[in-house]
This record gives structure tokens, C-alpha cells and sequence, in this order.
């Protein structure tokens, strides 16, 4: 995909769940799956997002069977370094990437909370994840280019004669390529992605904030010679005008609460990450930010996920797109409350009209050029 071209990415789970919908049914459902991977192919997104969290179905399982009941669309497998080895991961994504016909990217997140890390066994800090995932992605890029066995040894990882007989599908500058997308906000991940990300994800940001961390971003990838794309999500909440696009806010709101009192929650205290730090900064603007970013339900979660959104009609929110669009950023990452509803909805108007206004803009760039 060039610089100047938009993509979309959607999010697929293993059940019906949302901060309006408590989870129901089998933790795993395979015909969920299918029929969500199904609706964002046929909604005309270009990749599906799988999470991954400390409790839920494993993520590489649930690409593998996604990826076997569609035909076109593309994959972002979300992927904690640390509980695999690199040279195993390697192999595995290699092999998973092989298998979905070069259709997989790799999200590599390195943990912004101390106690889900120790779930699976991790004890690091912060930072020293960082670092671990620098190492990480040294060692996996080399198990994918090496034509021959090598040794390693680092401060996190230890290897002796690492080789690889499969490679991947895709290529970059002409050799073996698994897309590399990363996320992290804070001094000791922006480094990392400067020298490894093929994708820079933040999450949705004020215009203010998201301009002045693309240029972070940038001006460490320049450090390396390299260039980055951004992505940038949001949990569009649509309806035929805007009016009634604010209504639905408010229940997504109101019903949100009620859920949360249901579990148990309190009202959501900052969480670890400086990404999470970020989104409630915005949100202590107000509820409402720029043209309609709404900030609601990240104040009331403590910025958990993505959770801003923007709010208004198919047409006003691809005018918002096109605002960050502007700022450099190729790729929206768009999944709704009404998890797979949405993603069909977002399919008839929203996604064509954002890519008819970027190749307007294209246009007309060209023109003045």
C-alpha cells in the first residue's frame, strides 16, 4: 500500500462482547468468528485486528481459522513479546502467514499494565519490556533473512545454531516480510518504533495530540533512514443525522454505566500506559473535542482500549478521517459498540465515502503539483 493510499482495519473476537454487551455464550465461538470475519470482507475493510489479553482465546488460533473462511481480506495478529521465544514466533508467523496466502501483519505490543503481564508469568518492568522487544524483533527479523544457522546473545534471549526453513510469503525490499505494526506512546517505546515499525497505531487522539506524536515518530524513524505509516482507531457511532448519532452516544453511554455497576467496575482510574494517560488528557477537555471526537466512555473506562469515537453521520465522519488523513495518517482502525452490526453498517457509507474523499484529495494535490 502506498503512502497516499487509506486503509481500514476492523476487530474480530471470539464472542459478542462490548462495554454494552456483557459477554454471552461460549467464550470461543467458531461461527461467530466466521460470520465476523465474513461481514468485514464483505464491508470492504482491508484487515481484521485480533486482540490479544492475558485471559482470552489465543489470537494466532482464531487468525488460522479466520483466515481459512475468507478469501481476500488481511490479518493483524496481536502478539505480546516475552511468553514465546523469538525464534519460535518467527516460525510461526512465517508459517501463518504462508497458510492465509501473505494476508498477516504482526501487532507487537509490549504490555502497558504490570498485573496482566504477571498472569502469563512476566515480571519486567515497563521499560525493560521495551527494550525485550527491541531485542525481539532484531532476532525475528534474522530467523525470517538468514540463509544460514546463527547464534544470539543478548541481554533477554539466548540462541544457538536459530535457522528458519520457512520464510514468509510476503517480502520487504526483497526479502522475507511479516508487516511490523507497534504501538506504545512513552520514551522508552518510541525508540522501538522508530527503528522497527512498519505501522505506528495510536489510539484516538485529539488532532493536537496525534499531530505531535506522528512527528515523535517520524523524526526517530529518520534517525534509522526508514519512513512510517500511522494508523490511527476510533469507534465511529453513526446514524442518519447527527442529531440521532448524539442520541445513540448517550445510550452507548448510559448503558455502558450500567454494565460496569453490574460487574462491579468503579469508575475507571487511569490505567498503567502512557497510551491510556493520553486519551484521558483529551478527555479532561471535555466530552466533545475538535470537530466530534467524543470522549465520554474513555473518562468513564480510565482509557481502556480504544475507546473514543467519533460521532455523527456517515458524511461528517469521513470529514473527520480526512482531518487526520491530512496529518500523515493512512490507515483507521474502526470498530463499533454493536461489534459486528457496525462493522456491516460502516461498510455502506462510511469507509466509500472516506476513501472518495482521500482520492478527492489525492486529486486535487496532483493539481495543484
Amino acid at each position: 500500500m502506498s503512502q497516499n493510499d487509506v486503509e481500514f482495519i476492523g476487530m474480530i473476537q471470539g464472542q459478542k462482547v462490548s462495554e454494552i454487551h456483557a459477554p454471552r455464550g461460549p467464550v470461543f465461538d467458531p461461527a461467530y468468528v466466521r460470520a465476523f470475519a465474513q461481514a468485514h470482507e464483505a464491508a470492504g475493510f482491508d484487515r481484521i485486528l485480533v486482540p490479544h489479553h492475558s485471559t482470552i482465546p489465543d489470537a494466532t488460533l482464531t487468525v488460522a481459522h479466520a483466515a481459512a473462511v475468507t478469501e481476500r481480506i488481511h490479518f493483524m495478529l496481536a502478539h505480546r513479546p516475552g511468553f514465546v521465544a523469538p525464534t519460535l514466533a518467527a516460525r510461526q508467523f512465517a508459517t501463518l502467514d504462508q497458510l492465509s496466502g501473505g494476508r498477516l501483519a504482526v501487532h507487537y505490543i509490549s504490555g502497558g499494565s504490570d498485573e496482566e503481564q504477571r498472569r502469563d508469568g512476566d515480571w519486567l518492568d515497563h521499560d525493560q519490556r521495551y527494550a525485550r522487544t527491541d531485542e525481539y524483533l532484531d532476532v525475528l527479523r534474522k530467523v525470517w533473512t538468514a540463509e544460514k544457522p546463527f547464534d544470539h546473545e543478548g541481554t533477554h534471549y539466548r540462541a544457538q545454531g536459530a535457522f528458519s526453513e520457512i520464510k514468509p510469503l510476503q517480502t520487504q525490499g526483497g526479502k522475507p516480510h511479516v508487516p511490523v505494526y507497534f504501538g506504545g506512546a512513552s520514551e522508552a517505546a518510541i525508540p522501538v518504533a522508530g527503528k522497527h515499525a512498519d505501522v505506528y497505531a495510536l489510539w484516538g487522539e485529539s488532532l493536537d495530540q496525534a499531530r505531535e506524536l506522528t512527528a515523535r515518530v517520524r523524526a526517530e524513524a529518520a534517525k534509522h533512514g526508514r519512513s512510517v505509516r500511522f494508523s490511527v482507531s476510533f469507534r465511529p457511532i453513526l446514524a442518519d443525522t447527527e442529531e440521532a448519532a448524539w442520541a445513540r452516544a448517550d445510550r452507548i453511554l448510559e448503558e455502558t454505566r450500567r454494565l460496569r455497576v453490574v460487574a462491579g467496575y468503579a469508575r475507571g482510574g487511569p490505567q498503567q500506559s502512557e497510551g491510556a494517560r493520553r486519551l484521558l488528557a483529551a478527555a479532561d477537555k471535555g466530552p466533545r473535542v475538535d470537530k466530534r471526537l467524543w470522549t465520554a466512555i474513555a473518562q468513564e473506562t480510565g482509557g481502556r482500549s480504544n475507546s473514543t469515537a467519533l460521532v455523527g453521520t456517515p458524511e461528517q465522519v469521513a470529514d473527520a478521517l480526512l482531518d487526520y488523513w491530512d496529518l500523515g495518517v493512512s490507515t483507521f482502525l474502526i470498530r463499533g459498540f454493536d461489534p459486528l452490526e457496525d462493522a456491516t453498517d460502516y461498510g455502506r457509507a462510511l469507509i466509500p465515502r472516506t476513501r472518495e474523499l482521500v482520492a478527492q484529495r489525492i486529486a486535487g494535490q496532483r493539481r495543484a503539483a
